[in-house]
């Protein structure tokens, strides 16, 4: 049985695209007594692709021009430091959850949550600098990627 999940769609829109938390389908679950641990490096790596596409999906998505590729490779590096970071915790809670007590994982809870918290305060600059950048259609198409936290307008691109 599953007690947590972190939505990559959901990180998508708030980090980049962790919007990935990201940011679109890319779910880390985090499992409860008795589920057993997947293979590392599998989990790992699909969680990596998962990454690298969400963040593929989001620059065709959003059109971004030769001109705007320097900014953007910032954001989408700014993506990938942050979805490591959230997933390496995630990893840490996954591994730990048949033996945290419940104070433990509140404060391992807190953890995801403070770090979310501060990837989104490095995010926003580097986004926001993109966004001015942007074209009236291009920022027409962020704003709905985010206000629907990548549900509708990634799986489009896909």
């Amino acid at each position: 049985m599953n007690r947590y999940k972190i939505n990559g769609a959901h990180l998508l829109a708030v980090i980049a695209l962790g919007l990935s938390s990201t940011i679109a389908g890319t779910g880390a679950v985090i499992a409860a007594e008795g589920d057993a641990a997947p293979a590392k490096t599998a989990v790992g790596a699909k969680l990596d692709h998962e990454e690298e596409q969400r963040i593929n999906q989001l620059h065709d998505q959003l059109k971004i021009t030769p001109e705007q590729e320097a900014l953007w490779n910032n954001v989408a590096e700014i993506m990938r430091n942050n979805d490591k970071k959230i997933d390496t915790l995630v990893k840490e809670r996954h591994d730990k959850a048949s033996t945290m007590t419940a104070v433990e994982d509140l404060r391992s809870y807190g953890e995801v949550t403070a770090t979310h918290a501060a990837d989104i305060k490095t995010f926003i600059p580097a986004f926001e600098r993109l966004y001015d950048s942007m074209s009236a259609a291009q920022k027409a198409t962020a704003d709905n990627v985010f206000r629907t936290g990548g549900r509708h307008a990634l799986k489009k691109a896909s």
